[in-house]
């Protein structure tokens, strides 16, 4: 939430010659509605198995797939991901992803708590995350970095990985 997958997913895709998919964006497409109306409507348990399906629909496919951040939690999703291609964590500091995810409208998870809230909520996610987010095969840091500088190393070292 507040990484930078929106962002880099596409121009990654694109400096790679690869399709781009977000997964949130497939179960949105799927179902005809917004990951909030999912939420609100059937409960954070509802779409979590949508987006079970949207990951492993994704897996696989010569693409950059952009996961929604509790994806990795599902049982056996880091491994499943793992043998289907390059995991990619795009880490940064707590106060750069709120201050990146302001307006948390459009994120269920943050939507309608005040920004202490939002932190204490965003910091518990990331430590319940943790370990799975660190299990990816890349790890880089996108607090400081431009998104061109980002795409860029991730090529470089997604293009060696391939060698």
């Amino acid at each position: 939430m507040g990484a930078g997958k929106s962002t880099i997913g596409p121009k990654l895709a694109r400096r790679l010659g690869r399709r781009f998919l977000d997964t949130d964006a497939e179960v949105e497409r799927a179902v005809g509605s917004r990951v909030a109306e999912i939420f609100q409507r059937e409960g954070e348990p509802a779409f979590r198995s949508l987006e079970r399906e949207a990951v492993e629909a994704c897996c696989g496919q010569h693409a950059v797939v952009a996961l929604g951040g509790g994806a990795i939690e599902s049982p056996g999703a880091p491994e499943r991901l793992a043998s289907s291609g390059t995991v990619v964590y795009l880490r940064a500091r707590l106060s750069t992803l709120l201050a990146r995810v302001r307006d948390a409208g459009g994120r269920p998870l943050l939507a309608g708590l005040l920004p202490k809230a939002q932190s204490e909520r965003l910091s518990d996610l990331l430590a319940r995350r943790r370990a799975a987010y660190e299990s990816a095969s890349i790890v880089i840091d996108t607090d400081d970095l431009p998104p061109d500088s980002v795409v860029e190393a991730l090529a470089a070292r997604i293009e060696r990985e391939a060698r």
